[in-house]
This record gives structure tokens, C-alpha cells and sequence, in this order.
């Protein structure tokens, strides 16, 4: 174990929190000291033991210098996490251990001890040590003893420039209870790193986090979702479209189903998004599978984000309908995935997008659209977010389904979100009436990469999977529902086997 860095490529320090190094470019430039702050159960001790924990992986000594904490709640902490944390020093300057001679440590108290001795016993510790990486938790202990504004900012410049040639890299943790104008520290710290937490009136916390400041480095700004879990913190940088571009080829593939293949143009494009639109029960869900099957027999990687139903009901109903999803997942090549909107950020959902990408996924399917967007109203931006998701995944070539469920089921249909503009291919389905029984048709009313058909056509679903028939050319007024019959074009079956998908 030494005080001296491990050489990096790019001559940054790691944070040990994968997604905060990715916001940075890299991570911390050595031989500074950075400010995290935020309120108490935001994440600010995990994040440093973190910190810690990387320097020893690193062959770099390590100390935790606590004013607040005891070392019993430190180490709690890490076991909680299933971490070590014996191979890095635990300094407790608020401790029983100082009430035993045998400890050359300082009992504080701000009521009865000098912010002097308090100093003296970190400088100490920090010549004997050496470390490379120091924590310091937390600044709210030495604000009360400090006693005054001036001489607490004069005691962190001399903290700081005692520690610049000592070669450390340091961590202050405020709890930000101090008055939030009092930015005093954001000047005298090279870098700073607010986290936030917040709480909706329903579901669970939602933690993010920003880099408010970093001098000499370019990074990520903004704010970007984050997750405390067993294992410690998880980062979710904030996902921007842009840094994202591939090569691919633009070969249309054909959904599986050659009705549905005439309706638009031959198929669908890899670099582009299609919305199915439509009210319950119209096969929204059944469509989308059917596409995703076609491309599994092609030996394309998918994954499907299921929001509205579970697994199970999703992989049986299908069964019902031939077409078979466990083979795929059992080979791998399809991945399904049952998303709780409600305990899940905007921020990981994307995040977990872009991994399936990154592993090799050619579609990607989202259903549905209302689930994503409407259980998570406290959450701004959303559309923003969506769009950036959307951007990401043309770039990288990837066929993206988004599937939009409309209100109303005959004559008229609204709905609560227009997410069409930013979709490049856009199916309509609509319920109408013929001689006392109800059918479905469908359309595509918008393609950006084809040339599309502009007619309407008879859709259904039977045991044999998706049907799409001829166009409806003999009837008017089939998207109001209520349509007029005006000659003989042939339906799919008078009596078609229809099975009830709930969808």
C-alpha cells in the first residue's frame, strides 16, 4: 500500500462508482479535495466508502476521518453492503476510545474543545498514515466548532493546502445544514457533486445527483438519476442521443406478416421507431409479438419492457396464439422484462436500455407507452427523456415498437399523451361494426422511411396468429366506427375464429 496514484490512462482517479467516472470523463483529478453534499440519507457515506474501497483495489492507503458517525455505524454500513472495510483506517475523532489514555485522541464536543486540537489530530493521523485518498465526514461538526464564518473558511483553506502537499485526494461530506445561500465551500472546493432525494406522493424515492461544479474537466452536466441498493450506489448518467452514433445497414425487415408488410412499404427500417396506437383489446400487444417473432427466427437479439401485465399471462396468451416466446428465452436471443414504473427511474429504465443495445438487442419493444409515462407523473421532463431514449436508439440501428393505448372504443377515441411526432412510423387500429358483429381494422397513417400505403385494411387475430386482408375499399367511415357498407369486398371469414387477448 503507497500514497501514490496508480497510473490511468487518461491521469484521473477513479470514484469507484462506475456511472460518476462516465459523467466525469474519466473520473477525479488527483490531488484535489471535492465537496459532496446533501441531505442526511442521501447516499453521501455509501459514496465515500466507495471512494475508499476503489483506492484499495487500487494499492492506495485509505482514511476515514469521522466527526459524526462511530466506527460501529461505519462498518454496520459496509456489512450492509457486504463490504470490507478493516483495509482502510477508520479515524473516530468522536469516540469513548478517547476517554482511555492510551488513545492520543481527541474527545470533541463543540461546547468544550478547540477546533485546534480537532485539526491537529487529522494532521497527525495523515503523517503517520500517509494516505493517497482521505474522507472527511462530516463539515456540519467542524462548522459548530468553528464557531464564526471567517474562521471556519480559514480552516478549510488550511486544510486544504495541507493536504495539496501531502499528494491526497479528499472527500468532504456536508450534510447541507448550513444557511443553502452559503456557498462559500463551492469556492474553495475543486469540484462539487450535490445529491438530492425525492419523494413522491406515491412509489419510492427517486435519488439523483449533479456536478454543480469541476474545475479544468468537461463533464456531463445536469441532473442524473441514481439508485441505493445492496452493493452500493448505482449511477445513471443522463443519456444524450447525440454521443451515440453507429454504422448499420438499412435493409427493410419484413414484421412476419405480409398484409401488414404492404401497409408499410415492405416493412420496417433498423434506425427507426413505430408507435402502435389503438384502444383496448385490438391487439396492440399481439402485433408487436408478432413482429418480434419474425425477427427471432432471423436470429436478431430482442427485449421486450412489459408494463401493463405480467410475464406469465403475456407468455401464455401468446402460446395460445402459436406463437411461442420460451424457446426464445431460453436460447437467449429474447429477453423479457417486467417493469414496476413505480419503483423504477426514468433514468435507470434508459440506462437499462442502452445495456440491452450495447449486448447485442436489434428491438426493443416498450409496452406500453401509457404505464411509462402516466405512472410516474410527478417526474418532469419525461417527454424530453423519451425523446432522447428514442434518438439513442435510431442511432445505434436499433427497431424500436412503442405501444399507445387509446380511451373510448367505438366512434370516439382520445388519447392522453400525442407522442406521433416523434415516432417515424405510426399504426392506427379501430374497432367498426359489419352486420351486427365488431371487427378491427388497421392503417398506417405516417412512414418516414418508406413509401407507405394510405389504405385501410381488415385486421384480425385467430389461432393462426396476425391476419391483415385486403383493403376496405368498399366501406366509408370505418375509423369513426360506424362505418357504410357501399359493395362486396371479401372479409377475412364470415365467422372468423376470434380469441379474446385481452388486448
Amino acid at each position: 500500500m503507497s500514497n501514490k496514484l496508480a497510473a490511468s490512462p487518461n491521469g484521473r482517479l477513479s470514484s469507484g462508482i462506475e456511472g460518476i467516472d462516465d459523467i466525469l470523463g474519466g473520473g477525479f483529478t488527483p490531488y484535489r479535495m471535492y465537496l459532496v453534499e446533501g441531505a442526511p440519507g442521501t447516499g453521501k457515506t455509501t459514496l465515500a466508502l466507495q471512494f475508499l474501497l476503489e483506492g484499495v483495489e487500487e494499492g492506495q492507503v485509505g482514511l476515514y476521518i469521522t466527526l459524526s458517525e462511530t466506527r460501529n455505524e461505519l462498518i454496520s454500513v459496509a456489512e450492509s453492503h457486504g463490504w470490507d472495510i478493516s483495509r482502510f483506517t477508520i479515524l473516530e475523532l468522536l469516540s469513548d476510545e478517547g476517554l482511555d489514555p492510551q488513545y492520543e485522541q481527541t474527545v470533541l464536543h463543540p461546547a468544550e474543545v478547540e477546533l485546534g486540537e480537532t485539526v491537529r489530530s487529522v494532521i497527525q493521523q495523515v503523517d503517520e498514515l500517509k494516505p493517497a485518498r482521505i474522507v472527511l465526514d462530516s463539515l456540519s461538526e467542524l462548522r459548530l466548532l468553528s464557531q464564526n464564518p471567517l474562521r471556519y473558511r480559514r480552516q478549510i483553506l488550511a486544510l486544504k493546502r495541507y493536504f495539496a502537499t501531502r499528494d491526497c485526494t479528499v472527500l468532504l461530506l456536508d450534510d447541507n445544514a448550513a444557511d443553502p445561500r452559503d456557498v462559500q465551500l463551492h469556492s474553495i472546493a475543486h469540484g462539487v457533486i450535490s445529491l438530492d432525494n425525492v419523494v413522491h406522493d406515491y412509489g419510492g424515492s427517486r435519488r439523483r445527483m449533479r456536478v454543480a461544479k469541476m474545475r479544468g474537466i468537461k463533464f456531463r452536466e445536469g441532473y442524473h438519476d441514481f439508485s441505493l441498493d445492496t452493493g452500493g450506489i448505482h449511477v445513471y448518467p443522463r443519456l444524450v442521443a447525440a454521443e451515440h452514433r453507429a454504422d448499420f445497414l438499412t435493409d427493410v425487415q419484413s414484421t412476419g406478416t405480409p398484409g401488414l408488410d404492404a401497409l408499410l412499404g415492405g416493412g420496417l427500417l433498423p434506425g427507426t421507431n413505430a408507435l402502435i396506437i389503438g384502444p383496448s383489446g385490438v391487439g396492440k400487444t399481439t402485433t408487436v409479438v408478432s413482429c418480434l417473432i419474425a425477427a427471432l427466427e432471423r436470429g436478431e437479439r430482442c427485449v421486450y419492457y412489459v408494463f401493463d401485465e405480467t410475464l406469465t399471462t403475456l407468455i401464455a396468451r401468446c402460446t395460445t396464439l402459436g406463437m411461442y416466446l420460451a424457446p426464445h428465452v431460453e436460447s437467449g436471443l429474447l429477453t423479457l422484462r417486467q417493469i414496476d414504473p413505480a419503483e423504477i427511474s426514468p433514468g435507470e429504465f434508459a440506462s437499462d436500455v442502452r445495456n440491452s443495445v450495447e449486448k447485442g438487442a436489434r428491438y426493443v419493444a416498450i409496452d406500453s407507452l401509457n404505464a411509462y409515462l402516466q405512472a410516474m407523473p410527478g417526474e418532469r421532463y419525461l417527454l424530453l427523456q423519451m425523446h432522447e431514449l428514442l434518438g439513442y436508439l435510431n442511432q445505434q440501428g436499433v427497431v424500436t415498437m412503442l405501444v399507445l393505448g387509446q380511451h373510448g372504443i367505438i366512434g370516439e377515441v382520445q388519447t392522453d399523451i400525442d407522442i406521433s411526432y416523434l415516432s417515424d412510423v405510426v399504426v392506427l387500429f379501430r374497432y367498426f361494426e359489419h352486420r351486427g358483429e365488431v371487427l378491427t381494422a388497421v392503417t398506417a397513417v405516417k412512414s418516414r422511411a418508406s413509401a407507405h400505403e394510405r389504405s385501410i385494411r381488415q385486421f384480425r387475430i385467430s389461432t393462426n396468429g396476425v391476419e391483415v386482408g385486403e383493403a376496405l375499399r368498399d366501406f366509408e367511415g370505418v375509423l369513426s366506427g360506424l362505418p357504410a357498407y357501399r359493395g362486396s369486398t371479401a372479409l377475412l371469414g364470415a365467422k372468423p375464429n376470434v380469441i379474446d387477448t385481452s388486448r
